[in-house]
């Protein structure tokens, strides 16, 4: 297993992985790490655990729009938008997770 080290809303946070998956990872958190610093912009005043919550909606409204039809993601080839997919909701319940212990 590897450890990646991401930096999401200022906070560093160091969740394990499939050896190979590192890039993939960071990835994806830079991924979420937008999505807080849009929440931040929008709710100024917000605990951490609330940017990701918000993050974790924005990803989840990104996913259902994928699901829909209808999303950014419909330009890619079906299965690369099914994996995507996938991977968003993955990662919005592990995040869903981690601000409920925040």
């Amino acid at each position: 297993m590897a450890d990646v080290r991401l930096r999401i809303g200022g906070q560093d946070y160091h969740i394990s992985c499939r050896d190979g998956d590192e890039p993939n990872l960071v990835a994806l958190g830079a991924l979420v790490d937008e999505r807080v610093q849009q929440a931040r912009s929008v709710v100024r005043n917000a605990t951490v655990a609330e940017q990701l919550v918000m993050a974790a909606i924005l990803l989840a409204d990104e996913l259902q729009e994928t699901r829909a039809g209808s999303g950014p993601a419909d330009a890619l080839a079906p299965e690369l938008a099914e994996v995507v997919a996938a991977r968003l909701e993955a990662l919005a319940d592990k995040l869903e997770n981690l601000a409920r212990r925040a």
